[in-house]
């Protein structure tokens, strides 16, 4: 981690594909080719974790920590294992289009998925399979039974609706529930045990051609979540199993009543006193699936702000503390190499900026923020960088650099950015002058969205925070990027010293 690199920030969905979705595919694999021909050294990604129509597709706000997303699933790959044939796949290719419909990519893929289970039933090798179970059982079984409830109940039925054997997880409750969704169950083992196999293998491809995966942890979990269900003593609930209190942040410059999340909050004494096994668990997993690890919401691990569930805005919240130097000194012992990077964005304080000093965590600089005052010393510009950090020029939850530029940025912004260039440039160079500047500074790592690198406007921005429907959709509606900017982005590289 010490060592000066860049790469690009794509998720998986926002591949081009056949399907209507990107996905673990062949596109993935030439997405991979071309990373490694502009010598491109990370690929970062958003949350793997299965979507929910009812939580507007964000990979954000999942049933799941450990679960991935069947959608990421690929027909073709299906194919190339005999459990589906083209025949099969042909008429349910999609047009390439910039926007993925859910609705319809999930009416396509689970009929498709049926048909694939159907014939792996029929196969006689399921050593591979029954492997993956057995390794796995300690998320996998409850993740199955969960999301079979979640069907048979309705998914849109939030567990704490269910009857209360279920509910409260009595074992003759649970019991009973395995024999009779036994089939629905085996089905959700079966498209994880496909999911995994299909992302280990694109990994191992990654890794091959020296390209490091960054994975993306929130760091909560949502209320309707097995998560919560099967471990409800480790966050702070009532005797019903119902939140009393959820997380947010207080208000701010940005919002006069705060931010209120309504993600249930941790119960930190009750993880301290089991060794933290819940979280070194969830870190286990994803450290086995990711090389390194973005942590969203750092802070949170220090302290983190609570607010009565009943409250309709964030304002009547407080402070918590959390043990974070007991919690990540466990993690330390448990991975004595830690390959995460610190989520600090917003208001962070000095104790936080401690925290991430004294574990020397990498975290994260945001060049289109550098602009917003009139400050030498602001900390998103380059010249005020420590060498490990993170650069980047936006994120998935900011605009474009286009779009920025030509939607955000204020009059005085862009005379700051002009004059910290010493030059004016048209829109269309803004994107590669903010790459050059990560690129050429101090910073360990350089990350880029391929929205920039391909210099796109407003609408291929990924999520806008606070705005509950149409995120997450865009995708590349094209090939990759010719030849000429493969050479452009590897010869800005290499002059950087980021690549060999």
């Amino acid at each position: 981690m010490k060592t000066r690199g860049s790469g690009l920030l794509l998720h998986i969905t926002s591949l081009p594909s056949d399907f209507g979705i990107g996905d673990l595919g062949p596109k993935a694999y030439e997405f991979v080719d071309f990373l490694a021909q502009a010598r491109q050294r990370f690929w970062q990604i958003l949350p793997l974790n299965p979507v929910s129509k009812y939580a507007d597709y964000s990979p954000y706000s999942s049933v799941s920590a450990f679960a991935g997303n069947p959608l990421l699933i690929s027909p073709e790959a299906l194919s190339s294992q005999d459990l589906l044939t083209e025949k099969d796949i042909s008429g349910l290719r999609h047009p390439l289009d910039d926007r993925i419909d859910f609705d319809r990519v999930l009416e396509v893929k689970y009929h498709l998925f049926k048909k694939a289970y159907k014939n792996f039933l029929q196969s006689e090798n399921q050593l591979e399979f029954h492997q993956f179970c057995r390794q796995n059982a300690v998320w996998l079984d409850d993740y199955a039974l969960f999301q079979a409830l979640k069907d048979d109940y309705g998914e849109q039925i939030c567990w704490s609706e269910w009857p209360e054997p279920l509910r409260k997880r009595e074992t003759q409750a649970l019991n009973k529930s395995q024999s009779r969704l036994s089939f629905e169950i085996s089905f959700n083992k079966f498209l994880q045990f496909i999911f995994y196999r299909q992302w280990m293998d694109l990994k191992r491809y990654c890794n091959q051609k020296h390209v490091q995966i960054i994975g993306d942890l929130p760091i909560y979990v949502s209320y309707d979540s097995v998560d919560v269900w099967s471990n409800s003593q480790f966050f702070k609930l009532d005797s019903r199993g119902r939140t009393k209190v959820v997380a947010g942040v207080p208000p701010d410059y940005f919002s006069d009543t705060g931010q209120l999340w309504g993600n249930p909050v941790y119960d930190w004494q009750a993880l301290e006193e089991n060794n933290f096994s819940w979280w070194i668990q969830r870190m286990a997993h994803n450290f086995n699936i990711f090389d390194l690890i973005r942590i969203d919401h750092f802070r949170g691990f220090s302290a983190f702000w609570e607010v009565p569930a009943q409250e309709e805005t964030a304002v009547n919240g407080w402070w918590v503390n959390a043990p974070v130097y007991k919690f990540l000194r466990s993690l330390e012992h448990r991975f004595p190499f830690l390959p995460i990077i610190a989520e600090d964005l917003g208001e962070i304080t000095a104790d936080v900026r401690e925290v991430i000093s004294d574990f020397d965590i990498p975290n994260m600089k945001v060049l289109i923020f550098a602009f917003d005052h009139d400050d030498p010393y602001h900390p998103f510009l380059p010249h005020t960088f420590k060498a490990n950090s993170v650069v980047y020029t936006g994120t998935h939850d900011t605009n474009t650099v286009r779009g920025w530029f030509e939607q955000e940025a204020s009059p005085e912004a862009v005379r700051r950015l002009f004059r910290y260039l010493g030059r004016k440039i048209e829109p269309d160079q803004v994107p590669w002058e903010l790459m050059r500047l990560g690129m050429m500074s101090v910073a360990n790592y350089a990350i880029t969205p391929i929205q920039d690198v391909l210099g796109l406007p407003a609408s291929a921005r990924m999520n806008l925070p606070s705005t509950a429907s149409g995120n997450w959709r865009w995708r590349i509606s094209l090939e990759y990027p010719g030849r000429s900017l493969v050479r452009q982005l590897a010869n800005m590289t290499r002059c950087y010293g980021r690549s060999d």
